[in-house]
């Protein structure tokens, strides 16, 4: 793999820099690493620097990347903006060459990719783990662990915690099994002291169709359930939609919050004023975002970086 921009017209719109990284990526074949190499994989999440979960401020600025292995692969507009690998490893691999990004949230494939490529030392990193709630199915609410499928997994290759997603529809029976396994799986990531990260939804069906319910009271009600998941909250922190209201709904926990950035359909502009808003609440304590950082509507992947960094770290409005 070549991770050179120029390389491939589809990442013609992207502006991806020189940094520390770019030889590594004009050189490392990942397909024939893995075809030679499989056990380098294993070999370099045990030898992989890690740091502290948070620094001096209390805050994380997440990137996420977990979306394809549900296939959700569209942003705005582009139904197939995340297909392809390389150019979402690349993009990938600018963000996290940012000062002020702490990690990555994404699946093993991805991280896998980014760790053969050196990108994850001193990082943060979040295994995604329910990801069998595929996009549109019949069965998307019955969300099963099909990436990290439990918090050994995680922890037997060093990763600093995981995340579910949490979608409630109380029409859906599917809805108990993965509160069940999201349950189970705060209980074994706090025991190993490893964030649980979860990433409540009220959900429900319009024409065959799961939509989040993103009204307040609703948003509310996730998190008081997703709260309640495991033996104990010790280490859980949540994953939550900016949304109106916003200082009555974070008066719903005091479990420290990350803010997620969602599908970007609004101006970069209007998406950060209202971040940085949102910031200003006390249990509110950084940002994952993915499609909104990794595919702005300027493809300039490391000034969207900088703008969410300086708003996380820097106060910047």
């Amino acid at each position: 793999m070549s991770g050179l921009a120029e390389d491939r017209p589809d990442l013609g719109r992207q502006v991806v820099p020189d940094g520390p990284r770019a030889e590594v990526r004009r050189q490392v074949d990942l397909t024939e690493l893995r075809v030679r190499h499989p056990e380098r994989v294993a070999e370099a999440w045990q030898q992989r620097r890690r740091r502290e979960l948070v620094g001096e401020d209390g805050r994380l600025l997440i990137v996420a990347a977990d979306h394809p292995a549900r296939g959700a692969l569209g942003v705005r507009d582009d139904r197939m903006a995340m297909a392809s690998r390389p150019a979402l490893i690349d993009r990938l691999v600018a963000a996290l060459e940012r000062p002020g990004v702490d990690g990555v949230l994404a699946t093993p494939d991805v991280l896998e990719d980014l760790l053969l490529l050196g990108a994850l030392e001193g990082k943060i990193v979040i295994g995604s783990m329910n990801r069998g709630g595929l996009q549109g199915a019949t069965f998307e609410l019955d969300d099963r662990f099909t990436a990290y499928g439990s918090a050994e997994e995680i922890a037997a290759r060093r990763l600093d915690g995981g995340k579910m997603l949490t979608r409630i529809d109380l029409a859906d029976p599917g809805t108990v099994a993965t509160l069940e396994s999201a349950a189970t799986a705060v209980t074994g990531l706090a025991e190993r002291k490893l964030m649980a990260m979860v990433e409540p939804f009220w959900s429900t069906r319009e024409d065959g169709r799961v939509t989040n319910l993103l009204d307040p009271d609703s948003v509310i009600r996730s998190i008081h359930i997703a709260s309640g998941l495991g033996a104990t909250s010790a280490y859980t922190w949540l994953k939550l939609p900016v949304v109106d209201d916003l200082a009555r709904v974070m008066e719903a926990t005091t479990l420290p919050t990350l803010l997620l950035g969602g599908d970007p359909t609004v101006a970069p502009e209007e998406t950060y004023a209202s971040w940085g808003k949102a910031l200003s609440l006390p249990s509110v304590r950084g940002l994952v975002v993915g499609r909104a950082l990794l595919f702005p509507p300027d493809g300039d992947v490391p000034a969207a970086v900088d703008h969410a960094a300086a708003l996380v770290h820097g106060g910047a409005a």
